[in-house]
């Protein structure tokens, strides 16, 4: 069994693999790309009747580092994060430190493309999302003047570096946008406008004090529409965001502030002056300052603020209890959102929901104005970390079924039965628990670093981390599990075309089991246009050369026939 340390300050990680005993310690680089790193057995035995689907290896030669697994609206996965290493594209010699690593897997698990971009010092890339045309937008932190791929020198110390690419890898654009002083990219989104909200945490002279959170929204070409700075006396650490109905957004904070004005609401708002660099042009750009308005209860609260398509604030909430509470996953609902993190607080102030023992799931539900509906607390081991949140919709979209949590636990003394282990959690839409679930290793002691976790529309789970024989020598490990649990909470239609009315392109979705089937498209006078076959039970269809209409899509297995009609807009 090899044992590696990680050791920073008095935070320690340890990751064991295989049978031979080796101890290796080692000093981080950087504390923010191994705050992430958490423990996880990757060996698995049921999780009921669970059962490995596929396992992807992806082998490195130097120091890597795993930050995202994004699957896409047609099942596949983009793995994302970190690299050392010059990766088969990068021969030239054109990039050093480290740079962003790109890797896509097909459905089955099997490599599609690896590329990388970099530049002359460390790039790391922390966030990636699936984009609507079927790309991907992927963003990072940057300390690389202009040279190798990066096109635009860098304003402050560490500045965000934007990168829309295809659906192939290749680049569309790209963008540098920063401050003086250091900005670290949390979490991207996409909005229904094919827009972008960038959340990232910034140290601007003139914010509010501590660490602010920066949100910076662009249009679908890269340009910059809006800038908003968020915090209070304190520090403020930007945790998640999502895209809402409207075409805005939902910011969640870990927040440790309060109003730096206590209550004079006149002065919650005010413009902020600064030079950012957007363009190989320096241009002045200006930061609206929203202060936080509520004061903290606790040692750290959840600070959630509600953002409108245009980037302007619509309001803000906190909850806390008096002790330390995290927030780290928040999801839409059908009527508003559900947030979810991770509490030592017992009940006090706004928080309803007692502690149990350690840090428990603390998950508040509200509306779409950010009232609060109900809230539950959830005790699954003494220090509870949560990874994951999924609603669950009926097929129609329009019904919430149910929730699925997905993390892990420590314990403070001594290892447990489900210490470490990967655990699942199932509530209703009223937060009432339905079932739990561990998914365990093939010892105790077969521990892995796991960094990301994604429940899929296929009623799968795929986890995503790294290994390694020796320091410096990690491989990304990707595993995608079933069960008759996870399958149960999808219902599927035999045959589903999203989305319909169709544009550029659409996604064939078949709910059944099959080994072949054979997609054929049909305009309204019978004749055939496309033909395709394919062992995938998603698949794209592209639609360019359509003209507006009617059309027929057909699909037919060895023992199944289903059709149905798209309208081309």
């Amino acid at each position: 069994m090899i044992k590696i340390i990680l050791q920073k300050n008095i935070n320690v990680y340890t990751f064991v693999l295989l049978k031979d005993v080796k101890t290796i310690t080692i000093k981080p680089m950087k504390k923010l790309y191994f705050s992430a790193l958490i423990l996880f057995s990757f060996g698995v035995t049921p999780l009921s009747a669970q059962r490995v689907l596929w396992q992807k290896d992806i082998k490195s030669s130097t120091q890597d580092f795993l930050s995202q697994l994004t699957t896409t609206i047609d099942r596949q996965f983009l793995v994302t994060g970190s690299s050392l290493n010059k990766l088969p594209n990068n021969k030239e010699n054109k990039t050093s430190g480290y740079d962003y690593h790109l890797v896509k897997l097909n459905q089955q698990g099997e490599t599609l493309w690896q590329k990388s971009f970099g530049g002359y010092g460390h790039d790391f890339l922390s966030a990636a999302i699936s984009t609507m045309d079927g790309g991907f937008f992927i963003a990072g932190n940057s300390f690389s003047e202009k040279g190798g791929d990066k096109k635009e020198n860098n304003f402050g110390g560490s500045d965000l570096w934007l990168i829309k690419i295809s659906e192939e890898g290749t680049e569309e654009w790209q963008k540098s946008i920063g401050t003086t002083n250091d900005d670290e990219v949390a979490a991207v989104i996409q909005s229904s406008d094919q827009g972008f909200f960038i959340a990232s945490s910034t140290s601007i002279d003139d914010g509010f004090g501590g660490n602010d959170v920066w949100i910076t929204k662009l249009d679908k070409k890269g340009d910059i529409k809006s800038n908003i700075l968020l915090g209070g006396n304190g520090l403020d650490l930007v945790q998640s965001i999502i895209p809402t109905k409207d075409g805005g957004c939902l910011v969640g904070i870990y927040s440790r502030s309060s109003s730096i004005w206590e209550g004079d609401s006149q002065n919650a708002t005010s413009n902020l002056k600064t030079q950012i660099n957007s363009s190989e042009n320096k241009e002045t750009l200006y930061f609206e300052k929203i202060e936080k308005t509520e004061k903290n209860n606790g040692e750290g609260d959840y600070w959630i603020v509600k953002l409108s398509a245009e980037g302007t604030v619509l309001w803000q909430k906190n909850y806390g209890g008096r002790e330390d509470d995290k927030i780290k996953q928040m999801a839409l609902t059908a009527n508003g959102y559900i947030i979810a993190g991770e509490s030592r607080s017992p009940n006090g102030y706004n928080k309803k929901a007692a502690t149990e023992r350690g840090t428990d799931i603390w998950i508040i539900a509200i509306d779409d104005e950010g009232r609060e509906l109900w809230q539950k607390s959830y005790n699954i081991g003494e220090r509870d970390a949560l990874m994951s949140l999924n609603t669950i919709w009926d097929s129609k979209g329009k019904q919430v079924k149910s929730f699925l949590l997905g993390g892990y636990s420590q314990s403070d003394h001594g290892i447990s039965q489900n210490d470490e282990t990967f655990w699942l959690l199932n509530i209703d839409s009223n937060g009432e628990e339905i079932w739990r679930k561990h998914i365990k290793g093939e010892s105790k002691k077969t521990l892995e670093r796991l960094s990301s976790a994604e429940f899929n529309s296929d009623g799968s789970y795929v986890l995503a981390g790294t290994s390694a024989k020796e320091v410096g020598n990690e491989n990304w490990k990707i595993l995608k599990i079933g069960g008759e649990e996870l399958e149960k909470l999808i219902e599927k239609e035999n045959l589903k075309v999203y989305p319909n009315p169709v544009a550029d392109y659409c996604y064939v979705e078949i709910g059944f089991d099959f080994n072949e089937v054979q997609i054929q498209l049909y305009d309204m006078s019978g004749r055939l246009l496309k033909s395709i076959i394919t062992k995938n039970p998603v698949t794209k269809i592209n639609t360019q050369d359509l003209i507006q209409g009617v059309y027929l899509i057909s699909i037919k297995t060895q023992n199944k026939i289903s059709s149905t009609k798209i309208i081309k807009i």
